[in-house]
């Protein structure tokens, strides 16, 4: 391998992500509707509408380009069956824990089922809570496991929430052998190096995340700008053989986030125009790997 992460043959590396948080439009339909002045946002709520489960675009995109990516799944509590109820009125309650989803309904169920028939890698999207509580953690990975029906290799926490060594420790106890929490959801670039580094000098590794593209700016209002933003990181990643990771929340690939999509597209393609190693960290944390990490029991 050159540039001791990037695969042979290969200029850099650019690994996919995609955080599944809100794959339904609940809420945010009178949310948009009052915010956007447009009532237009109120036809979502229609049964058999939703504008957020943009999987089956984003699946053949990426297999027409002959890439995969890591979509990390969330199992968080709800905000009327498990909080209590002086949460339920305020804004961090519903910010928190309203419009989620159950891992083990069926439509969850059957995208997990053809992300992995398909070559996608499924990781764990650690709760808000689980940041510092390692039981809730592990009790997350093995419900995620029960669905999936095989072991999660890695995942991120919500919120990019992240206590060091903490919350490291905490993955390398249950079993997992990789995170891409370190980051920052208002600004980007190689803040935390040009490559996966492993904070305890064994087979755990952290992946420092490069860019959400939340951070970036609204390609919907300023499309030029963002994309000179990415390419430019593009640009730096090929300079320094460095691995970027990218993160795409599903749903901003809908009309409520206009141009994000575009703009994920033009990512891949110019990544894979360059000459880069397109897909899921899973895959390329398997590449270095002698043995797997043990969890404590």
């Amino acid at each position: 391998m050159s540039g001791e992460w990037v695969p042979e043959g290969h200029e850099f590396a650019l690994c996919l992500t995609h955080d599944i948080d809100r794959p339904y439009k609940t809420y945010q339909s009178l949310f948009y509707a009052l915010t956007r002045r447009d009532p237009t946002h109120l036809l979502d709520l229609a049964p058999g509408r939703r504008p957020y489960w943009t999987f089956p675009e984003l699946l053949a995109f990426e297999r027409e380009q002959g890439v995969r990516s890591a979509f990390y799944v969330l199992d968080e509590q709800s905000l009327f069956a498990n909080r209590p109820p002086r949460e339920w009125l305020t804004m961090e309650g519903w910010q928190l824990y309203a419009g989620r989803y159950d891992i083990e309904d069926e439509p969850i169920r059957d995208l997990l089922v053809r992300l992995r028939q398909g070559g996608w890698e499924v990781g764990l999207h650690g709760s808000y809570e689980a940041v510092d509580d390692r039981e809730r953690l592990r009790s997350e990975k093995r419900r995620l496991e029960s669905v999936l029906g095989e072991p999660v290799v890695g995942g991120r926490q919500h919120y990019l929430q992240l206590e060091r060594p903490e919350t490291w420790e905490h993955y390398r106890a249950i079993g997992l052998g990789y995170d891409t929490t370190l980051g920052s959801p208002d600004e980007y670039g190689f803040t935390d190096g040009y490559r996966p580094f492993r904070p305890f000098d064994d087979e755990f590794v952290v992946f420092p995340l490069t860019v959400m593209e939340g951070a970036l700016p609204d390609p919907g209002e300023a499309f030029d700008r963002s994309w000179a933003e990415l390419d430019s990181l593009l640009s730096e990643a090929e300079e320094h053989d460095a691995v970027m990771t990218a993160l795409w929340h599903p749903r901003h690939f809908s009309r409520d986030h206009p141009g994000y999509g575009r703009l994920y597209r033009r990512l891949v393609r110019s990544a894979l125009d360059r000459g880069a190693w397109v897909g899921p960290p899973g895959e390329l944390y398997a590449l270095r790997q002698s043995s797997p990490v043990t969890p404590d029991e």
